[in-house]
């Protein structure tokens, strides 16, 4: 990895741009799931989490990481592995901080989007968009 520090910065923020994109569809999908459809939480997490992680794998594939990679099934396969790893701990995040710390369901569930960001970056760095 012979990449500039500016270079990853860059790429950080980029991926910080498409994952504020992906946050706002993550809470208003739970949201809708949640108080509207009256599903449980952790099944309108999931939903909120799946959904901003494919519109992130596009976002990502073409803007962040400018990947040509040809073979997208097995890209995107990798990029859903590291969001579901991703989403066991996001909704790990969310039972420790609501039911052990007695914590607001949407304030845990922003600490765990935060905490998870930083996890979905680096391995999608590492392992994901990779030449």
């Amino acid at each position: 990895m012979s990449e500039s520090l500016q270079n990853l910065f860059f790429k950080f923020f980029k991926f910080g741009v498409v994952g504020f994109s992906g946050l706002l569809l993550d809470f208003g999908v739970t949201y809708l799931a949640k108080e509207k459809l009256r599903w449980n939480k952790y099944v309108a997490n999931s939903l909120g989490f799946l959904l901003a992680s494919a519109s992130n794998y596009y976002l990502n594939r073409i803007w962040t990481f400018n990947s040509a990679d040809p073979e997208i099934g097995m890209q995107y396969g990798k990029f859903l592995v590291v969001a579901l790893v991703g989403l066991l701990l996001n909704n790990f995040i969310i039972y420790l901080l609501t039911e052990r710390s007695r914590l607001n369901f949407y304030v845990a569930k922003f600490c765990a989007i935060v905490l998870v960001f930083f996890w979905n970056f680096s391995l999608n760095y590492i392992y994901t968009f990779t030449r």
